[in-house]
This record gives structure tokens, C-alpha cells and sequence, in this order.
């Protein structure tokens, strides 16, 4: 696991420094947000990482129906549990956000609302495959939910363009919170990428120890 250990560091560095960069720019104009607004620079990350880890599910749940390879079935279950893990940092931050800028933590946002389905959706891939004992039908029936699952996701993104939305929209971003912001957002997918490649090799060495 070396070449994780080293991606994990590189990761972490561009994490530190996306963090320094962000507090040490000067707080909003608006009074009322100040230096809140400083959270988009976890909310976005985690939020765009989840949605590479969904996608990173469909595609391995599509493999592993086409080539009945329980590797991709893996994939799939990793991807899906970190993707999972920045969903909930980001509704959670959302949140906090949404206290600040709206008032109140919840505000049945239409990207709040949208959001909120797709944790419960995964939520429930997660229970289905908690109740299916045989793995041969757990990852069948786990990819077929998966690729059906993943509508939530583009649902989520476009949710504040077909409805009325409190959601910010930016259509551009200054070059100083917009270098901070993308070193975050590759940090948060090379730790994708490192928690997916780690729990994939322990999955395997417990097969083999299984097997055996």
C-alpha cells in the first residue's frame, strides 16, 4: 500500500494548503456572512467527491452485471460507502450554510430536498445489501439497485435549475478563492481514491482468507 500512503500525503498536503489559502483570504463583504462563507471550501469539495464516488458505483455495478467479476462488485461497495461518507459532510455543512446565509438550518431547499433522497437512497443500498446473504445475489441485486440509485445524482445537481432555489449560483469565480477551492476539491478525490484502493485490498485478503 505504498502508492496510497504517498497519495495520501500528497492529499493531505493540498488539503493544508487549500485550508491556508481559504482563511487567510478577507471575509465577505456582506455583513451578514462575513467569514462563514469560508465552509465552501469543505461543503463543495465533499459534495462534488460524492458525486464522483456515485458515479464511480454505476459504472463498476454496470461492469460487474456485464462481466459477472466480483471485483467491480467491490469497487462498487467502496465507492458507494466513501461517496456515502462526503454526502453527509456535505448536508451537513449544507446545513450550517443554510443557518447563516437563510436563517435556519433546513429550508426544504430544492437542493437541500434533493440531496436529502439521495443519502436515503444509499442509505437503502447499503441496508439491501446488509440483508442478502449469498454474495452471487448480493451483487447482482446491488448493481442493479446502484444503476437505478444513481438518477438521484444528477436529480441533485440540476434540482437548482428546474426549481426556484435559494442556492447560490455562481457563474464565475475569482482566481483567488477558485485556486484554493479546485486543490481542495482534487484533495478530497485522491482521498476518495486512496479509501476505495485500501478497503478493495482488504476486502480481497479477507476473501483469500475465507477461502482458505
Amino acid at each position: 500500500m505504498q502508492k496510497e500512503g504517498m497519495v495520501a500525503l500528497i492529499a493531505v498536503a493540498m488539503f493544508l494548503f487549500a485550508v491556508y489559502n481559504a482563511v487567510t483570504l478577507p471575509p465577505s463583504p456582506t455583513e451578514q456572512l462575513r467569514d462563514n462563507y469560508r465552509i465552501i471550501f469543505f461543503h463543495l469539495p465533499s459534495a462534488i467527491t460524492s458525486f464522483t464516488a456515485f458515479t464511480v458505483t454505476l459504472v463498476s455495478s454496470i461492469l460487474y452485471l456485464i462481466k459477472n467479476d466480483f471485483k467491480y462488485d467491490l469497487i462498487s461497495k467502496n465507492s458507494a460507502k466513501s461517496g456515502f461518507f462526503f454526502i453527509t459532510a456535505a448536508l451537513i455543512s449544507g446545513s450550517i450554510w443554510s443557518n447563516v446565509a437563510w436563517g435556519a438550518y433546513w429550508n426544504w431547499d430544492p437542493r437541500q430536498t434533493t440531496v436529502l433522497i439521495l443519502w436515503f437512497v444509499y442509505a437503502a443500498y447499503f441496508a439491501l445489501r446488509e440483508s442478502i446473504d449469498t454474495p452471487s445475489d448480493r451483487a447482482r441485486v446491488s448493481s442493479i439497485y446502484a444503476i437505478f440509485a444513481y438518477v438521484t445524482v444528477p436529480l441533485a445537481y440540476i434540482s437548482t435549475r428546474i426549481f426556484f432555489s435559494l442556492h447560490p449560483q455562481v457563474a464565475e469565480i475569482d482566481v483567488k478563492i477558485g485556486m484554493p477551492l479546485g486543490v481542495g476539491i482534487i484533495s478530497f478525490i485522491l482521498l476518495f481514491y486512496v479509501y476505495v484502493s485500501v478497503n478493495y485490498r482488504i476486502d480481497r485478503i479477507e476473501e483469500v482468507m475465507l477461502g482458505e
